[in-house]
């Protein structure tokens, strides 16, 4: 088997993982302005606070799956 009996969670531990620190660099360090990009300056608050929460579970989740089992 590819990765292993314990390949699911680690899929999910980094997919957690990387939503939560994508999300949070998106709201400590929003892109730089340009000129021709006028859409958004800052990533939305609400939907960048679900995605950490989500995020984390998954994370925490599939940490305590590899953990116990």
């Amino acid at each position: 088997m590819l990765g292993g009996a314990d390949f699911l969670a680690w899929m999910v531990l980094a997919l957690g993982s990387a939503m939560v620190v994508g999300n949070l660099v998106a709201l400590v360090r929003p892109p730089a302005a340009r000129r021709d990009d006028s859409d958004l300056e800052r990533a939305p608050l609400a939907r960048s606070l679900v995605f950490i929460v989500i995020g984390a579970v998954a994370a925490v989740w599939a940490l305590v799956t590899l953990v116990a089992g």
